[in-house]
């Protein structure tokens, strides 16, 4: 009677974990390029009382045995990276990457590297193309003194180019790289829309935009979150009731104990 309290209590915590993903994956709703997550929930451990197999008589064996589980835990929270929905900006810096493969690269403030999907890139007075935080885009791109921003242009394969001056012929001042993992569930999410890379990931693979199975370039759009509304409150839904009925065994157990406590002879 009391592993039914505990083995309940396993699926209330892992029915509260499970909210907390979706309340994450609901927050980032309209977060430009955010991944949404997955968890994946495991059994645990069983309690074997009678294993199969056991002979039974010297001809005979037991064909099925007596288990007994004791729970259930997180095995994994998945970034899933299917490709958001684009939205059109017409801001000449803003680009997204026409299919889920590849991602842009960052210089983080510690020399190492970052990688994200948000495109929203921005100039700073130094006419240094970053992200929203301030890092570089990787590899570096500077508009020259005289460039004209209305002009920039940046083809699907990543080629970036400018009027400089008086020139009537755009110039092309720079080459937008993408980059791939063999395994982009194992990246580390560090916040700020960017990852990095770990073990499970991978090395990076560089690639131009366009060729080799990344996705090209789209001037003035941004990707925006893969995560879906509705089948959001459908996992709410979900939850809710999976932890109402992990409560109510709780409960029932508890009335069973009761009732056992309070049998005397009359």
């Amino acid at each position: 009677m009391v592993r039914s309290l505990w083995t309940s209590a396993t699926g209330m915590i892992a029915q509260q974990f499970h909210m907390d993903t979706i309340s994450h994956n609901l927050s980032n709703v309209n977060t430009t390029g955010y991944k949404k997550n997955r968890v994946d929930f495991e059994d645990l451990l069983y309690q074997h009382q009678v294993l199969a197999g056991t002979p039974s008589t010297a001809v005979s064996e037991i064909p099925v045995g007596v288990n007994v589980g004791v729970g259930v835990r997180p095995a994994a929270t998945q970034k899933l990276f299917q490709m958001g929905s684009l939205q059109s900006t017409g801001h000449k810096l803003d680009m997204a990457i026409s299919s889920d493969v590849g991602f842009f690269k960052i210089l983080m403030p510690d020399g190492t590297f970052g990688y994200q999907r948000n495109g929203d890139f921005k100039i700073d007075s130094r006419r240094q193309v970053l992200q929203s935080d301030g890092y570089t885009l990787e590899p570096p791109l500077v508009i020259p003194p005289d460039g004209l921003i209305e002009t920039l242009t940046i083809n699907e394969q990543g080629e970036v180019r400018i009027q400089i001056g008086d020139d009537q012929i755009p110039r092309q001042i720079g080459q937008i790289e993408l980059y791939r993992f063999v395994n982009p569930a194992g990246l580390k999410a560090i916040g700020k829309n960017l990852f990095k890379e770990s073990p499970a990931s991978g090395p990076e693979i560089p690639g131009t935009p366009g060729l080799g199975g990344f996705g090209g370039i789209l001037q003035g759009f941004l990707e925006m979150s893969n995560v879906n509304l509705a089948e959001e409150m459908v996992n709410m839904i979900v939850a809710q009731r999976a932890y109402e009925a992990n409560s109510k065994s709780i409960q029932t157990s508890d009335s069973m104990l009761s009732t056992a406590i309070q049998l005397k002879r009359g």
